[in-house]
């Protein structure tokens, strides 16, 4: 099924934020397959002080992609902080449409079309691996049951109407983000993603997902550890005993 291509005035106006930490061997090939999508749209590059200096490859990409932007951030904060200073910038210069995705290619920008498509009657659009005609590659068995339980859990934990809420392959509306008061988010890592689906499904925000298929990371280094699957656990039912979300 083929899906438009945004106009002219949405890509302008869209941002696309990529936390990235030691992620230069993936970079270019992100960077190419995004602006062969959405040539007029920008792509925010949120770099956490790589050692392996995925800033400077970044920077070596701007003569030839004008609409790319790098963040430097010193030391190694983390997904969430990340993602919340990319969010800050995407406000303060005015996108209306805001997006996130991996850096590692896990996340196709040939799903972008139809994730767009799917915005045009909603709030916030989630690339879903867990819907009809979503999936994963290279993942094995023991990884896929424990990323369906942990959604599973989460979803309904919080009440969210949506299966995957732990990917990082969004696109939000700007007002929503405006809403959610995102200076209040006290979660980190995958659990931070889960908490910004359940402030927006507070705050009465439509939710919908779009299929992708997740292609398990070819380059570089994995950084998802089972502690952080824990810990995660235990910061999803903090949020929901949490009283003051928007206090």
């Amino acid at each position: 099924m083929n899906f438009d291509i945004p106009d002219s005035r949405a890509q302008e106006t869209t941002v696309m934020i990529v936390p990235t930490f030691n992620e230069r061997e993936n970079i270019p090939e992100l960077v190419r397959r995004f602006f062969l999508q959405l040539e007029e749209a920008h792509l925010l590059v949120v770099d956490d002080n790589s050692p392996d200096d995925t800033a400077s490859v970044c920077e070596g990409l701007i003569q030839q992609y004008p609409n790319l932007h790098i963040l430097r951030r010193e030391g190694r904060r983390g997904l969430g902080p990340a993602y919340l200073a990319g969010m800050a910038w995407a406000l303060e210069h005015n996108f209306e449409i805001i997006g996130t995705m991996d850096a590692d290619l896990s996340h196709d920008p040939a799903h972008l079309p139809r994730m767009f498509s799917v915005l045009k009657d909603n709030d916030i659009v989630i690339g879903s691996r867990y819907v009809r005609d979503g999936g994963t590659i290279n993942w094995k068995i023991r990884r896929v049951l424990l990323s369906w339980l942990a959604n599973k859990y989460a979803a309904k934990l919080l009440g969210i109407p949506a299966h995957d809420l732990t990917s990082g392959f969004r696109l939000y509306r700007r007002k929503v983000l405006g809403n959610l008061q995102l200076e209040r988010v006290k979660s980190t890592g995958y659990s931070f993603l889960a908490e910004l689906l359940y402030r927006a499904h507070k705050s009465q925000a439509s939710i919908a997902e779009s299929p992708i298929i997740f292609f398990d990371r070819k380059l570089g280094v994995s950084k998802l550890q089972s502690k952080e699957i824990y810990w995660g656990a235990f910061n999803l039912l903090r949020l929901r005993c949490s009283k003051d979300l928007f206090q």
